[in-house]
């Protein structure tokens, strides 16, 4: 006997399973992209070049051009030449975004509006990439150099950028997933957030990380407050402020991730950290008391251990309580450290999609790792087996959204574009223990593992069905899988196949 219910939906022999979450994510960004000039699938420097000429052609005028995100292998060790800019667009200012979203290319035009020369010192904070003779090429790492050039950059109105949200999440809703944690929100920008999911413009839930500047997060205080209330008292469902974000350093691609040991193409440099130890101590321990959840960005070795030994102290000043901090990104974890995540609570937020042998890997990371780092990158299977809670993320933009290709390269250590590719080094993950991290497991990092995360009867309706079950699928085949329809609170908000839906009966 069918139950008694309000809609009733043919799922013709598919799989019905828990929304997925996304732990890890940015999807402002991903919805600008569409903004600006396309050139997320150019496969070499002249597309890319053609494709910001066209740009500036369509849109006439004197104002920036901001685009995202380039693929950094396009140049040897990733960095791009103003000069190279300045041959379609030598008049008007151009930023472009890396896929890292740690790095842009510019040209000379920006670099002058932003008063970068030979003779501007190394910022903290960042790096400018320089030719021998000392000029700087065009190219800039992390917020410390990126930052002379982005404050000059007029920003977005509020329309485009709740539109932008409003495409993200549905794009996110089309992929199976109902929360998103937002991992990079700065409080100027909360308006546009608020307004979104005023306009029922959100597709999905979403938390807000607000992120602690290194040079200023006294001050920031009273804002994360102020922010997290006015959330609170918008009262709107979809919407959450309880985290801050903290970033520790930058990438391994651009030696700005912070290693215990030099970089192996590199030999001076242990990369570019973000926080003085006690400073990061100190902001930690006062944002964890005032009932926020930490979520750190940690890349390299030494990064990692600086997050660890943060949050060993935010245990230590303000005591126990139900805190789940959250440690991304995790890229590589010295061995003494990887019992640490269990003794703390620590949640281990893995991106799965970055655990696999593609042309970055290949070209840049294993050059600046060296063999035996590279070995023990995204250590995902050896960090859940010793009891930690695990959740996966996109990063989205940085790579891709959707979570069964995260799955498919969790459960492989290879990626979808070459599956018969060699593995990357490092556990495999079970199929259910993957689809736990994007569901079950990302619902408790949202501290909402009470309410969805699980198919079970009293749960929110947070719904993904599927053409097939991934459980019973061959291991190359999961990433492949469709998704037919999503649920957010029992209301759909992406059906590939409406015509199956009937009323039901009470």
């Amino acid at each position: 006997m069918v139950p008694a219910a309000d809609v009733l939906h043919d799922l013709g022999g598919g799989y019905l399973g828990p929304a997925f979450g996304d732990g890890h994510a940015h999807p402002l960004f991903a919805g600008l992209e569409d903004v600006g000039p396309q050139i997320r699938q150019c496969t070499n420097l002249d597309e890319i070049l053609d494709a910001i000429a066209k740009w500036a052609d369509a849109h006439p005028g004197d104002g920036w051009i901001v685009g995202a995100s380039y693929d950094a292998t396009l140049a040897e060790n990733g960095y791009f030449d103003a000069r190279w800019l300045d041959l379609v667009v030598p008049d008007r200012p151009v930023l472009l975004r890396a896929w890292d979203y740690h790095t842009v290319w510019v040209n000379s035009m920006a670099l002058e509006i932003a008063g970068i020369t030979t003779d501007t010192p190394e910022p903290e904070r960042g790096r400018i990439i320089r030719r021998a003779d000392g000029t700087p090429l065009g190219t800039l790492c992390e917020p410390g150099a990126i930052d002379l050039v982005t404050v000059h950059v007029t920003d977005h109105s509020q329309d485009t950028m709740v539109a932008a949200l409003s495409r993200a999440t549905a794009t996110f809703a089309e992929a199976g997933v109902s929360w998103v944690q937002d991992a990079w929100v700065e409080t100027g920008s909360l308006d546009t957030y608020l307004a979104a999911a005023r306009q029922g413009a959100l597709h999905t839930r979403m938390n807000l990380a607000f992120r602690a500047d290194p040079t200023r997060w006294e001050q920031q205080l009273p804002d994360f407050a102020l922010a997290k209330d006015r959330v609170l008292a918008a009262d709107e469902k979809l919407l959450s402020a309880h985290t801050i974000k903290f970033f520790l350093d930058g990438i391994v691609e651009s030696h700005t991730a912070h290693m215990i040991d030099a970089y192996a193409d590199f030999p001076g440099s242990r990369g570019l950290p973000n926080w003085e130890d006690q400073a990061l101590i100190d902001a930690a321990i006062a944002v964890d008391a005032m009932g926020f959840q930490l979520h750190i960005h940690a890349i390299g070795d030494a990064a990692v251990r600086q997050g660890l030994d943060t949050i060993e102290a935010v245990l230590a000043a303000n005591g126990p309580r139900d805190r789940r901090p959250v440690m991304a990104h995790l890229q590589t974890i010295a061995p003494k450290d990887l019992a640490r995540f269990g003794e703390l609570g620590v949640i281990a937020n893995f991106e799965p999609l970055w655990a696999q042998q593609d042309p970055v890997m290949t070209n840049l990371t294993f050059p600046r790792l060296g063999d035996e780092r590279a070995s023990r990158q995204f250590q995902i299977g050896e960090i859940a087996a010793s009891g930690v809670r695990v959740t996966f993320g996109s990063d989205w933009p940085v790579t891709h959204h959707h979570p069964l290709l995260g799955i498919g390269t969790a459960m492989t250590r290879t990626g979808v574009a070459d599956p018969g590719g060699k593995p990357l080094a490092g556990a495999l993950y079970d199929v259910t223990d993957a689809l736990e991290s994007y569901s079950t497991q990302v619902a408790y990092q949202a501290f909402a593992e009470h309410e969805r995360g699980t198919l079970a009867s009293g749960q929110l309706a947070d719904l993904v069905w599927m053409a097939s079950d991934p459980r019973t699928s061959a291991d190359n085949e999961v990433a492949g899988l469709k998704v037919l329809g999503t649920w957010l609170a029992g209301k759909p908000t992406h059906l590939a196949i409406p015509d199956r839906v009937s009323e039901g009966t009470r």
